[in-house]
């Protein structure tokens, strides 16, 4: 068997982790690559050695080929792996890693330009008789004179597109200028190809995917396919192995489809043939990925093959070691994968500093992630964490055992969507398989309603809070803050702020571990059975509970219990936090700010104009997704204190604005 001596990495975060993990299974040697913002990530811990190669712009670090290039020859690498996204489907990186005899592990060049090109990728599937659907190909001008062609809902895409970006849904065609225009930017802007295309869009379809690896010897298999419906803005978000939906019957046209494409342009690695299916289980043609899939752990745990290592093997010019009569799908599993983001607000991103994590371990638990510790989720990269995968013996036990992990799963410090994940994963129509990719749209007000009225009472926030505070020296060792601060042996009520109201607690009796205590003119009979830095452990009357405990930066205490999560705090004490109360939305005369750190890409105002509500003012750029800052009344720009290009933090006041009276 043929095998590399030295890899490099040319990606960040979880995906180089895994890389790392396999490549040294195999015996193979390791180089990781960062920027100075992560020089402390673990990628760069894990790997043999490890070069730093900028500071923080994509376009000086994890883009910059002709760097990654020049590592790779100072470290004596005979391949390189680019992972998912950055450069990964960069036909310019494969030409010069093969002008510097480094072996790319991916497919060849024609692959990704044919299938990387949308627009070229349908109509050299078509000639293969796979169904798609009907699409419209030119330039803005041609799109918006020929969009009547196709029915509305239409869909516009950037041809070069991919991971979600680059997509957007027009109902009605008063709206499809700015569309257009909006979609072109942001596909130049990412993929450096401002080429766009519209084609019909399918009202509630399923979106299958279909895993392929093929060699350099004309062998191509698919590992069978990923249910990826559960998305929100395009972009997946649960995804399990094997579809709920396919019949046997229809499974196989797929799969003898997806490989048809695959051979048919000599595909030499590991990549996924994407499909829309209807209600009728009528499939099309969707996309072509030519890289390694972020979901791609679902097939590994079902079909029992590591695909890195697959990709690997190949790359170094082995035959494929297995055939398609070989394969089969062996039980279920469910990925979920873990963004740091806000669903109560409208998913923003929600980069900060974390003040506790902890994932979740256990028989056929997998997480694959880029942390290990409580750190800094910043605002220049995707606000994915991790990704984690559970498998079962079908698929309700693989639901059931992944509420239980994501229940495990603790973040403290910036908002995750792991209250949202749960909301889903228990949500009827889920369990049913009654879902398409309107799943989210659908269903996400009454998922919010659920996560605000949590199954658990919100005074076990406040008694796990209380609870741990009394018995916090019993862990730090130092004196406790509460037999200073605020006199609560003599007064023996303790004052709390939670979800925007006040509370008190009212201690009437201790003796040891056991607490009589009042709340809300409620009483409760408290033990407390374990303590440790960041969990506690107790009995509430007749119910036992776990709560994982941490403060912030700003003195705000993060309470979690089964995956809910309260922020809490002393109102007697002042915890000195400042809140700009900046949502990015104009909400107030003389206040818009952004609503993360970022970059400003466009400004459509200047000083003195007159502004609707609703007019897009500016658009900021962060964790690879485009904010417009809105009116959201009637105002007249005072004052832009910023520019296009310019990168800018949430304490900086974008706009100055004068609210216009209403007339009569």
């Amino acid at each position: 068997m043929k095998l590399f001596q030295k890899i490099l990495i040319a990606n960040r975060g979880e995906i180089a982790v895994r890389i790392i993990r396999s490549a040294k299974k195999l015996g193979i040697q390791t180089v990781a690559i960062y920027s100075e913002i992560d020089q402390n990530a673990l990628h760069v811990k894990k790997a043999d050695e490890a070069f730093c190669i900028g500071k923080q712009e994509l376009s000086e670090t994890y883009l910059n080929i002709e760097k990654i290039v020049e590592v790779a020859k100072k470290a004596n690498c005979d391949a390189i792996h680019p992972g998912y996204g950055f450069l990964s489907e960069n036909p310019l990186f494969i030409d010069a890693c093969e002008k510097s005899n480094i072996t790319f592990i991916g497919p060849h060049t024609r692959a990704i330009q044919l299938m990387g090109n949308k627009i070229e990728a349908r109509s050299f599937v078509k000639k293969l008789k796979i169904p798609m659907t009907e699409g419209i190909t030119g330039s803005p001008a041609q799109l918006l004179k020929n969009a009547h062609k196709i029915p509305f809902p239409i869909l516009v895409k950037a041809a070069a597109g991919g991971g979600g970006k680059g997509m957007r849904i027009v109902y009605k065609p008063e709206e499809l200028e700015s569309v257009l225009e909006s979609t072109a930017r942001e596909a130049k802007n990412y993929f450096g190809d401002g080429t766009i295309f519209i084609e019909k869009y399918v009202e509630e379809p399923r979106h299958i995917e279909f895993q392929v690896i093929g060699d350099n010897f004309g062998n191509v298999i698919h590992l069978f396919e990923r249910e990826c419906t559960i998305q929100r803005r395009y972009q997946k978000i649960i995804e399990e192995s094997p579809s709920a939906t396919l019949t046997p019957e229809v499974r196989k046209k797929m799969g003898d489809a997806a490989v048809a494409i695959a051979k048919a342009v000599k595909y030499n690695s590991a990549g996924t043939i994407e499909f829309l299916v209807d209600k009728n289980l009528d499939f099309y043609f969707l996309e072509m990925n030519t890289r390694i899939q972020v979901e791609h752990p679902v097939t590994e745990m079902v079909v029992g093959v590591d695909l890195v290592d697959e990709q690997i093997r190949v790359a170094a010019g082995n035959k494929l070691r297995f055939k398609q009569s070989e394969l089969k799908q062996n039980g279920h599993a469910v990925e979920c994968r873990i963004y740091a983001e806000d669903p109560a607000n409208n998913f923003m991103p929600s980069p900060g500093e974390m003040s506790f994590y902890k994932q979740p371990e256990g028989e056929n638990i997998r997480v694959d992630s880029g942390l290990e510790k409580a750190t800094t989720i910043l605002s220049f990269f995707d606000p994915m964490l991790s990704k984690m995968i559970v498998w079962g013996d079908d698929r309700q036990i693989a639901i059931e055992k992944s509420i239980a992990a994501l229940k495990d799963y603790t973040i403290h410090g910036i908002q995750t969507n792991i209250p949202y994940l749960l909301e889903v994963l228990n949500h009827p129509a889920f369990a049913e398989n009654k879902i398409s990719t309107k799943f989210c749209d659908k269903h996400t007000p009454e998922i919010l309603d659920k996560m605000q009225k949590s199954s658990t009472d919100s005074d076990i926030f406040i008694l796990a809070f209380a609870l741990y505070n009394l018995n916090s020296v019993n862990i730090t060792g130092a004196k406790n803050v509460w037999e200073t601060i605020g006199f609560w042996r003599s007064k023996m009520s303790i004052p709390f702020g939670m979800d925007g109201s006040s509370k008190e607690l009212i201690i009437e009796n201790q003796i040891e571990n056991q607490y009589e205590v009042k709340l809300d003119n409620n009483h409760w009979s408290l033990s407390l059975k374990n303590i440790d830095k960041n969990s506690i452990q107790f009995r509430a009357n007749d119910r036992f509970f776990k709560a994982y405990i941490s403060q912030d930066e700003k003195g705000q205490s993060w309470i979690s219990i089964n995956g809910m999560i309260k922020k809490m705090e002393r109102t007697d004490l002042l915890n000195g936090s400042e809140d700009h109360s900046s949502t990015g939305q104009g909400d107030g005369e003389n206040n818009l700010y952004t609503p993360m750190p970022g970059k400003v890409i466009k400004v459509n105002v200047a000083a003195g104009d007159h502004v609707k509500r609703g007019t897009i003012m500016l658009v900021v750029e962060a964790m690879k997704m485009e904010n417009n800052i809105v009116a959201s009344s009637d105002a007249i720009v005072e004052k832009v204190n910023v520019k296009e290009g310019e990168m800018v933090n949430t304490d900086l006041q974008l706009l100055y604005l004068l609210v216009e009276e209403l007339k009569e």
